[in-house]
């Protein structure tokens, strides 16, 4: 069958993305993705490489000289770094407090990990304490934490852990997907070994790249491996050290660190166009600067927050541990989740997100990220949210929820 001009042709609908990720991309960096291709080995490449990394520590808060991108979705960083640090038999600690967790726990499983896991109710986080007598007790070799929880809504916190980390010999291992970019990540000042950031979510660029940092204790580990891998260690020294060879080749930790070094020894073919999108979303990251970021992420927050309990819904979760760049919202007594969403899709072209597990159908996610995070898209939310739930049958104070955001917009004004 022939197929005419017009089938073939792509059509996008408009949206706006007011989810925990993947976000509106910004502009500049749609633009900067138009940009020409250049070989990766081509001197005006590997020249933005170099500012690549160099912008990844300042937005880490790191003077680690490995912070550089993984080519694949957030996910991927997360295995290159497991698949890295961890060998059959290695203990992993993975305190879970949401969805992604678990994640943690697939991973390190299909590593040969000896997965040791703490548990404590969606919608809370850990007292640092209870992380640190466990790692007491169990010794592991890497203790894995989210940082931001997005299928809950909170948010880890991590230096008295990280600082415990040290003392026990246990690499702290932080996925930081969703916080990276849009609240404070102290990698080095909260004892943090290894940080995956993410793109697709707090630096408004599409999912396809990963930034991670890691410091001289996660290198010795990677290094120790890669000598295994090459043939230089001798049977003796392998027995004696139990290192084994990293198995993945693609999240090989020891080659990409070739790859990024001043060296380029090659190992896959750079992902050319993704580089200049994170290029420019971290340029604009830095152009904006951290402070004023993360304090732009808090007022929007605020005002999304007032505005749903002002309209008489309820906040989901723990309110001393909220991420500021998701905030979940209890589903009111005889209105269907979906529903909302649906009609808020349809008749707004807005959408916001369910959740997991025990929560799903139970809370609604709307993601306040990056470029997405504006007044005039929280105003937007705000309003379809209060219609669509009229149109489904919800019970709500009319009018009230723009009102008090804009209250929280002229105050952050003065």
């Amino acid at each position: 069958m022939e197929r005419t001009k017009e089938q073939k042709m792509l059509k996008i609908p408009p949206r706006k993305i007011m989810t925990p990720g993947p976000v509106e991309v910004d502009p500049r960096v749609l633009r900067a993705m138009s940009m020409p291709i250049l070989g990766q080995f081509d001197p005006a490449f590997t020249q933005i490489m170099n500012e690549v990394m160099d912008m990844l520590r300042e937005a880490f808060q790191t003077k680690n000289h490995w912070a550089y991108p993984i080519d694949g979705t957030s996910r991927a960083g997360l295995e290159a770094v497991i698949a890295s640090l961890i060998e059959p038999g290695d203990r992993m600690l993975v305190p879970i407090y949401g969805r992604f967790g678990d994640l943690f726990v697939e991973i390190g499983e299909r590593y040969g990990a000896e997965i040791h896991t703490m548990n404590c109710p969606w919608g809370t986080v850990f007292e640092p304490q209870e992380v640190i007598n466990e790692l007491k007790k169990i010794r592991p070799k890497v203790v894995a934490l989210v940082h931001g929880e997005t299928s809950t809504g909170r948010m880890q916190p991590l230096s008295e852990i990280g600082h415990a980390c040290r003392e026990f010999d246990a690499l702290l291992v932080v996925d930081s997907v969703a916080t990276f970019g849009g609240a404070d990540v102290r990698v080095d000042e909260w004892c943090l070994d290894a940080v995956i950031g993410g793109a697709q979510k707090c630096l408004s660029v599409p999912s396809g790249i990963t930034p991670i940092t890691y410091n001289e204790r996660v290198e010795k580990v990677i290094l120790s491996r890669k000598k295994v891998a090459r043939g230089i260690a001798t049977d003796s020294d392998r027995r004696a050290a139990s290192v084994m060879p990293i198995r993945s080749n693609y999240f090989d930790l020891s080659q990409l660190q070739d790859y990024w070094s001043e060296r380029r020894l090659n190992h896959h073919t750079e992902a050319t166009s993704m580089e200049y999108a994170l290029h420019e979303g971290l340029r604009l990251v830095l152009d904006e600067g951290l402070a004023a970021r993360f304090i732009r992420h808090k007022v929007n927050e605020k005002a999304l927050m007032v505005g749903i309990e002002a309209m008489g819904l309820e906040l989901f979760g723990d309110p001393d541990c909220k991420m500021p760049t998701v905030t979940c919202v209890a589903v009111p007594d005889g209105v269907s989740a979906d529903d909302v969403r649906n009609v808020l899709l349809k008749q707004f072209g807005i959408e916001i997100a369910g959740s997991f597990g025990s929560l799903q159908g139970k809370i609604w996610r709307i993601g306040t990220m990056g470029y997405g995070c504006r007044k005039d898209n929280v105003l937007a939310v705000l309003a379809g949210l209060e219609a669509s739930l009229i149109r489904c049958g919800g019970s709500v104070n009319r009018g009230e929820a723009l009102q008090a955001a804009l209250d929280v917009y002229d105050e952050a004004a003065e």
